[in-house]
């Protein structure tokens, strides 16, 4: 089953997708996406609506509002190729092989497929990240793999759009990412449940075929299978110590080829500029669907004043 969030007639609501992507199906009014993933919504009759409605005619949102986006990175290939943009000859460090790690993103910055995304205050090297998510359909704390299988609700795509250049400097003070990631979050076209991709299993894994295009060039193609832990894993260790909660977001991190960072570490900065107003950006995953975007200007920033020096010591 695939289950989308769109526009139709001034109304958002819960659709299921047909098989062939063509056309919906409209919920009932008031049916939510976790709704229609966990509970029996999907299969009641609605009769307020046409029974199948042509996709051309509705505007797909973002498939749902996380309460939280935790991102992880597990694509060795991504990681040692953003590396190489500090030392030529650079390797995975050995933490990345140690367990998995995310950091946590901004859920008021869902956009959905088809939205413009301005280009974020201050930043000249706007940059894509090719990513597939788990949806959270069940609470869960402290799960086994094995359990956290039937805590996951579905799989969508993630564009994890990143401002390096703000990013490079944030990183600097040992903190984490802020602005460099608080501008925009794509999530679609839809959500697909796990038994849609049973024929692409291996073993853990899915064996998803993923390419990134800017203005119709690839940048690569990967496959989902080259995750280094599964999506079962990354729950188990997500919940370890604390809660999952329906509707949580976990992204896979970048695919390799998924930016153009480890693209830029790979073959230099004229493999392709950085992203700017009037670039086209879409996303690809195998059984589950495209993604795409449009780059837009962006906001002037507002400038604001450098910290004020305090003699800690004096107190003055």
């Amino acid at each position: 089953m695939r289950v989308a969030r769109v526009d139709y007639q001034g109304e958002t609501r819960t659709a299921i997708v047909s098989p062939d992507g063509t056309s919906v199906r409209l919920l009932s009014p008031g049916v939510t996406t976790l709704d229609a993933l966990t509970r029996d919504e999907a299969s009641a009759p609605t009769t307020t609506t046409p029974a199948q409605i042509p996709l051309d005619q509705v505007r797909l949102r973002a498939p749902l509002d996380p309460p939280t986006i935790r991102d992880f990175s597990v694509f060795e290939q991504h990681m040692e190729g953003v590396r190489k943009n500090f030392a030529p000859d650079a390797q995975v460090p050995d933490v990345f092989y140690a367990s998995p790690f995310c950091y946590f993103s901004n859920p008021h910055a869902v956009t959905g497929p088809g939205d413009e995304i301005p280009i974020p205050p201050g930043c000249v090297d706007l940059d894509l990240e090719l990513e597939v998510a788990a949806v959270i359909g069940r609470p869960g704390r402290d799960l086994t793999p094995e359990q956290a299988a039937e805590h996951i609700a579905g799989y969508t795509l993630f564009n994890d759009w990143s401002a390096r250049d703000l990013q490079r400097a944030e990183m600097a003070l040992g903190l984490g990412i802020c602005k460099g990631k608080d501008f925009a979050n794509t999530f679609g076209p839809w959500i697909v449940t796990p038994d849609e991709l049973d024929a692409y299993r291996d073993n853990d894994r899915f064996d998803l075929a993923l390419e990134a295009r800017v203005n119709g060039r690839s940048l690569g193609i990967d496959t989902l299978a080259h995750m280094a832990w599964s999506f079962e894993e990354l729950v188990s260790y997500a919940s370890r110590g604390t809660w999952v909660r329906p509707g949580d977001v976990l992204g896979s991190g970048t695919c390799g080829f998924g930016c153009l960072l480890e693209l830029w570490g790979r073959f230099g900065r004229d493999f392709h500029r950085p992203l700017e107003p009037g670039d086209t950006v879409e996303l690809t995953a195998e059984g589950i669907g495209s993604l795409t975007n449009h780059v837009v200007a962006g906001a002037a920033v507002i400038p604001l004043p450098q910290a004020r020096r305090v003699d800690y010591q004096t107190g003055s």
